[in-house]
């Protein structure tokens, strides 16, 4: 399957975004793709060969899982490269434009789920990223 794409643009400086994008304090209240979920657990070490680590959890206890990787590239304001823990990589651009930071995510999808509904779903996140971040 070939890799999907998703983006946004957040309105708001490209250091703001970057921080809310890396830091733990910050993932755990947008790494979500719905209210009836939350992130209630992120370590994130952003360097090459560092990892990371975000737990999703359903609010109402009934299912969470870690989302968790290895980074392979790193260029502040500018990319993050990782390999998921199951060997898919992950890209993600951030590019400063005249509307604000555009966000273009990159990934491999799994096999178990349609690529819509993986598009949708880390849309959502994305999307929920956006919403954080333009508020910060």
């Amino acid at each position: 399957m070939p890799p999907i794409t998703i983006e946004t643009t957040v309105k708001n400086k490209m250091k703001t975004v970057w921080n809310a994008w890396i830091s733990p304090a910050d993932i755990t209240n947008w790494c979500f793709a719905s209210d009836d979920w939350e992130a209630p657990f992120a370590e994130n070490d952003l360097r090459v060969g560092g990892t990371f680590k975000t737990t999703m959890a359903a609010k109402d206890g009934s299912m969470s899982f870690d989302f968790a990787g290895t980074y392979t590239q790193v260029v502040e304001h500018e990319l993050i490269v990782y390999k998921l823990d199951d060997g898919r990589q992950v890209k993600i651009q951030f590019i400063d434009t005249a509307d604000g930071i555009q966000v273009i995510e990159t990934f491999d999808p799994e096999k178990s789920n349609s690529e819509e509904m993986q598009k949708q779903g880390w849309q959502a996140i994305l999307n929920n990223f956006k919403k954080y971040a333009q508020g910060k």
